[in-house]
């Protein structure tokens, strides 16, 4: 028979402070059994997750790893400088676009314009008011001495960015005259073209573009100029008409009679206005050629090389006449499909005046009603058709 020696008698209400100090010896004990834990006999201990040491191949992937980040990195900074780069060049681009086509407005042409003046025409009587006009529009202009005498010149000043900001000469000329001198040109050319030889004062110029301004301070002159003309020298009119076209042809030169010295300046001040407009308009005519463009509201029409757009060239050729509106075009075109085939109808058609009223009866649908062409545009198209005359009226 066992006997249980010193028995221990447990309190319940210290049961809890008891439990506590149980698990406190129990976590001691365990750390001393660890402690004194002898030592593994293969010599290998085991080391911390926290200590775990990798090998060298995965410290060599982690270094790579870290120099393509660094690489794409920088990859991206170039890229956004790159980016950032361009669009500074765009608007660099786009603002001197925008200066240059501010440049070249009339108005700020007009302050790159010279007017150049012969001083002979400063001679003649009135001339100041060429010279008062320049002033009060606050035009440049300068006296300087001309290859043609008592002619005007104009020079432009480019920008800058353009030749290194230099002057250019434009390719108009105005020549002043007065009747006695104009008379005695129109003679000498006109031996000039009696004896089919060349005028060496009158050498053609390709590159300028000359005017003449007679002037006359009797107020008829222009109406009565070629009795005067005839009477003082002996010259019959049509010897004048005959030099006026032989200096358009061949000299590049056109005549316009004016009266006075205000009626010079106006003539003056409209070559300068229009020289202000010609670097725009040059610059837009580059950018959009009027006669040919595409569109629907353009009057060319464009012929593929399977022949698609050949109809539409046959109804805009109907729309040219006189009075004939696109329905109209098209009610014809429907009914023949082709020039050619308008033609074979008329020759098969009896009397002419069967020819004539061809197309009069033809429908014309437009906004819901319906009308007939009628016989004075079936009429106008027969002529337009069959016509030997090239100087046909139509209408």
């Amino acid at each position: 028979m066992t006997t249980l020696h010193n028995p221990k008698t447990w309190d319940i209400s210290d049961s809890d402070n008891d439990g506590d100090a149980a698990q406190g010896d129990l976590k001691c004990t365990s750390r001393a059994k660890l402690a004194l834990a002898p030592p593994r006999s293969d010599g290998y201990e085991r080391p911390s997750p926290k200590t775990k040491r990798r090998s060298q191949e995965e410290m060599d992937a982690d270094k790579e790893k870290a120099r393509e980040r660094k690489e794409a990195r920088e990859r991206r900074r170039a890229a956004k400088e790159l980016e950032k780069e361009e669009k500074r060049k765009q608007q660099q681009k786009r603002k001197e676009a925008a200066e240059h086509l501010n440049s070249l407005k009339p108005e700020n042409c007009l302050k790159c314009l010279t007017v150049c003046i012969d001083p002979a025409l400063l001679q003649q009587e009135g001339s100041d008011i060429l010279l008062g006009t320049l002033s009060s529009c606050e035009w440049r202009y300068s006296i300087e001495q001309q290859q043609l005498p008592n002619s005007i010149t104009w020079t432009r000043d480019l920008p800058q960015g353009e030749d290194g900001g230099a002057t250019v000469e434009e390719d108009q000329v105005v020549q002043v005259l007065g009747a006695t001198e104009f008379l005695d040109m129109v003679i000498t050319v006109k031996k000039t073209i009696d004896s089919e030889g060349e005028d060496s004062a009158l050498s053609r110029n390709a590159v300028k573009v000359v005017t003449l301004l007679v002037t006359e301070s009797q107020p008829d002159y222009r109406r009565c100029g070629h009795e005067t003309i005839q009477s003082k020298y002996g010259v019959e009119n049509l010897d004048v008409d005959e030099v006026l076209v032989y200096l358009q042809l061949y000299k590049n030169m056109s005549v316009v009679f004016l009266d006075g010295w205000q009626e010079v300046t106006d003539h003056i001040c409209m070559v300068t206005k229009s020289l202000s407009k010609r670097p725009l308009k040059l610059l837009t005519d580059k950018a959009e050629l009027p006669f040919c463009v595409d569109g629907s509201w353009a009057s060319g029409v464009r012929v593929e090389k399977d022949g698609s757009g050949l109809k539409q060239v046959w109804s805009k050729q109907i729309q040219q006449l006189n009075r004939v509106s696109p329905a109209v075009a098209s009610c014809v075109t429907a009914a023949h499909k082709s020039p050619q085939l308008l033609l074979q109808a008329y020759q098969a058609s009896g009397s002419e005046e069967d020819k004539k009223r061809l197309l009069a009866d033809l429908v014309v649908k437009s906004e819901g009603k319906d009308r007939r062409i009628g016989p004075e545009i079936s009429a106008r198209v027969y002529r337009c058709f069959t016509t030997q005359n090239p100087e046909l009226v139509l209408d």
